[in-house]
This record gives C-alpha cells, structure tokens and sequence, in this order.
C-alpha cells in the first residue's frame, strides 16, 4: 500500500522496514515498531486524535516526544483497511515535498473520515513553506508563487 504512492519507496531503519519519500528520503512509515504485527505512520497531531478517537484498537500515539508530535502506532490486525490506506496518505502528505504532495490532492484530500482533512500544518506543506529571513517569517500566497504578508 506503502508503495502505490508517488515517489514512495522502501528502505530499513533500526532492523525493520520504513518507506520513504523526498530527495532525503523522509520517513512516513515504519513497519515491525514498536513489534511485529504494528506499524507506524507519521501524522499531525490533530490527525493521530482523530484516527486514535475512530479506531482505539488500532491506532495509538506512541510514547514519549514522538508520539506528542504525531507518531502513532497501527496494530495491523485491528486496523480496516481503509484506515491504514487514509492514514498512509496523510503521513505521505505530511512528508512528502510539496511539488510531490501536489500530485496526490488531486484525488479530493483523501478517501474519506478520519484522517481525509488534511491538517491546516499539512497543507501549508503542500501549498508552500514558509521562508524564514531576518526575523521574520514570509508565507507564499497559495497557487501564485508570490511573497504575501510578512508575519511578526
């Protein structure tokens, strides 16, 4: 499922198997963590509470600062299909560039509740990333490549 995304391919970390996207190769997902039977996926915080809130015994944060940050654990056996699909093209979105995660929103954001709405974090991924000079933070006006208004 991993690998049907664009750009996605496979690699291993730390003895298991994790599937990667981006020039450096950015981690999405990891299979075999924290054991056999789970998985990890990398999304937003918002997102992880409403997978977690959907399907409690399938998805779980994972411990510590990582999982604060989003990291969130599948148990496989427990999880739907559809979930596991919804919650690798969130975490792929959350990952992948922003020229590469153009290429998926094209399918409307998603295959539906939880995990569909992409995170306000996320899109800004996808729409562009903020430049940061001087002190001051610049944001891209979305689909015109143009510099908007500077925030303090």
């Amino acid at each position: 499922m991993a690998l049907s995304l664009p750009e996605a391919v496979e690699s291993a970390h730390m003895d298991h198997p994790d599937f990667r996207v981006g020039v450096g190769g950015r981690i999405f997902a990891t299979l075999g963590y924290p054991s056999a039977g789970w998985a990890m996926v990398k999304l937003m915080p918002d997102q992880q509470g409403e997978f977690v809130r959907a399907e409690p015994d399938a998805f779980a944060m994972v411990k510590g600062g990582w999982g604060r940050k989003g990291a969130t654990n599948v148990r496989l056996q427990a999880a739907k299909v559809d979930s596991v699909r919804r919650a690798l093209e969130a975490a792929w979105r959350n990952t992948a560039p922003k020229n590469t995660a153009v290429r998926l929103e094209g399918d409307g954001g998603g295959s539906g509740n939880p995990g569909s709405v992409v995170s306000d974090r996320a899109k800004k991924r996808v729409v562009g990333k903020g430049k940061v000079g001087k002190g001051k933070v610049q944001k891209r006006t979305a689909g015109k490549g143009k510099v908007g208004k500077r925030a303090e």
